[in-house]
């Protein structure tokens, strides 16, 4: 990738964080499209992490982005309390900081905690995808009472 599409990567990811984060599109979607919005907040939130997937990111820097979604998208889906939280939470900046840091050459530290961070992120992730489902099932089971 050249320096001039990194540049105008890394402004994408910064225009983003900043529509999601400081504009709070991120906790408006999720008030008017309970659920959908969170959803396709988190889905927006995936280009950083692709964007330092493909500067080949460590692993750990990685998981922690994903990580940052995941909570984003759990207490989301909590309603009302969800939407406040998305006003408070802002991962999308917490995920540019991470990209700024990698792209401009920064070095994320690995230590000894990375292998937690990763089995954590991956089960918070899990857990995120989980709870549409189980909120999906309940309402269903409730409808058919």
């Amino acid at each position: 990738m050249s320096e001039t599409e990194r540049d105008r990567a890394l402004e994408a990811a910064e225009r983003i964080a900043h529509w999601m984060d400081r504009r709070f599109l991120d906790p408006l979607l999720g008030l008017v499209l309970p659920g959908a919005g969170d959803l396709f907040g988190a889905g927006l939130g995936l280009y950083p992490v692709l964007l330092a997937w493909r500067r080949r990111a460590p692993k750990a820097l990685l998981a922690r982005m994903l990580l940052n979604l995941s909570v984003d998208m759990l207490g989301g889906a909590v309603p009302v309390v969800g939407d406040i939280w998305d006003f408070f939470f802002r991962a999308h900046s917490r995920n540019l900081e991470l990209l700024r840091a990698r792209s401009q050459g920064g070095e994320v530290v690995s230590s000894r905690w990375d292998t937690l961070v990763i089995i954590g992120a991956v089960a918070v992730f899990l857990l995120a995808l989980a709870v549409p489902v189980v909120v999906l099932v309940l309402v269903i089971s409730a409808l058919r009472r």
